[in-house]
């Protein structure tokens, strides 16, 4: 590809995370048009090159292919994590368009938590202590005969959400016959990976990768639970904000080093190098920073938060990656902070309603229109009328970005009260841990 062709982008999925990437791609000077397969009912809102297509299913990979030789795509960038772990990008390989995504086998990082565990195992990365399990009467007995607590967590695939965190042993046994007998979360839960809890605080580091060098954005924290005070279910995530004050550069240093490094050379030792975004959980334990879990995609909500601080131009950092040339691009974050308060429909994580109406008026409420609020539609449709209904649990990110956190999480508070829809529920409190 030459380095300076104008740009046709295929960018497939509908969440947040979607929105966030058209928008943080359209403003890159290379890009002509961005064409969202299926989008969401705020993807292609106010910006002039995108559009959403939905006669194409966002699984149909050979229709994909089909779709983006018509439109003379140029840059393939899927989005979530499904399609990814099923080897979308060995379908574009395959029609020689490039396509920003680990290939099937490397993407067994996310697909497989067994995969991963086993793989941190070989290259010495650390993280906590583990067993995997195909048996539940493996793996119950397991659970009898330790003392410390434990995290339950499916090997494949459940949107963000195949994670237990049992406070007593028989919460543990009650967890495991959900996963393993009751079929909770589907083919996902056929392995179980039982892992000791980790205390401390969690990061999400975000790192681009050419299979050779890796660069990363600025340390961020996602808000899993669904209530404040990091109580009740987990969820994708509820809000989340960047750059965190816990990873001073001492400690970033040590997780590039101590996992990072050995991470994407022990996946180009094994013959599987990662080209494209990655994801990694890590915990800052007593004993340092220890590795949760990988995702081979960007992270939702931490997308939504990171973008703004790029400074970069996004769709110039993903050619680079795909042309294994990423060590002659800089990837620079503003010097500001940003926060994301997720709106979520009323009963999620479990059962929600769908299709009420959604009004979004800056004017209306306490913030001026301001240039540093996003709204990242997510769980949204657009409908016939021009009017935008709810379709989806998580609805809407609302993204502020400031010189301080405190501003950056007060205008992002400022921004939700300019959404109104029935049963709309959000925390409040938002980047509590760092003002502890």
């Amino acid at each position: 590809m030459e380095r300076q062709a104008s740009l046709k982008v295929l960018l497939v999925g509908k969440g947040g995370r979607e929105s966030a990437l058209a928008f943080k791609l359209s403003q890159s000077p290379r890009v002509e048009e961005i064409f969202v397969v299926p989008g969401n009912g705020g993807t292609a809102r106010g910006i002039d090159k995108v559009s959403n297509i939905d006669h194409v299913s966002d699984e149909d990979f050979d229709g994909l292919v089909k779709l983006a030789q018509e439109l003379k795509i140029n840059l393939v960038v899927p989005g979530p994590d499904a399609p990814i772990v099923n080897g979308i990008e060995g379908y574009f390989r395959a029609a020689n368009i490039p396509c920003f995504a680990p290939s099937k086998e490397t993407a067994q990082i996310e697909g497989s938590k067994a995969f991963s565990k086993d793989f941190m195992a070989r290259h010495k990365i650390p993280t906590a202590e583990y067993r995997n399990f195909r048996s539940f009467s493996a793996a119950e007995a397991y659970i009898k005969s330790i003392s410390h607590k434990v995290v339950l967590k499916v090997s494949g695939l459940a949107a963000g959400k195949g994670v237990i965190l049992p406070e007593t042993k028989d919460e543990a046994l009650q967890g495991l016959k959900e996963i393993m007998l009751d079929h909770k979360f589907g083919n996902a839960g056929d392995e179980v990976v039982i892992e000791e809890l980790l205390e401390g605080d969690e990061l999400s580091i975000l790192t681009f990768s050419d299979g050779k060098t890796f660069k990363s954005m600025s340390p961020a924290q996602d808000h899993k639970r669904i209530f404040d005070g990091d109580l009740g279910p987990n969820t994708g995530g509820m809000g989340c904000y960047a750059p965190t004050k816990i990873a001073t550069p001492e400690v970033i240093r040590e997780i590039k080093e101590t996992i990072l490094r050995p991470t994407f050379e022990g996946l180009r030792k094994e013959g599987i190098p990662f080209i494209g975004m990655l994801f990694t959980g890590i915990m800052l334990t007593k004993s340092g920073p220890k590795a949760l879990e990988y995702n081979a995609r960007f992270g939702d909500p931490e997308t939504q938060t990171l973008l703004p601080l790029l400074q970069s131009d996004l769709a110039e950092i993903m050619v680079a990656c795909v042309g294994e040339r990423l060590h002659e691009t800089k990837v620079e974050m503003r010097d500001k902070f940003c926060a994301v308060v997720i709106i979520s429909a009323k009963g999620y994580p479990g059962a929600y309603p769908e299709g009420d109406i959604i009004e979004i008026d800056p004017f209306k409420s306490s913030t001026r229109p301001s240039s540093s609020i996003n709204f990242f539609h997510a769980g949204t449709k657009s409908m016939q009328d021009g009017s935008i209904v709810t379709a989806g649990g998580r609805v809407m990110a609302v993204s502020a970005t400031e010189q301080t956190l405190e501003t950056a999480v007060k205008l992002a508070y400022k921004g939700v009260q300019a959404v109104h829809f029935d049963g709309m529920f959000y925390r409040r409190d938002i980047a509590h841990r760092a003002f502890k």
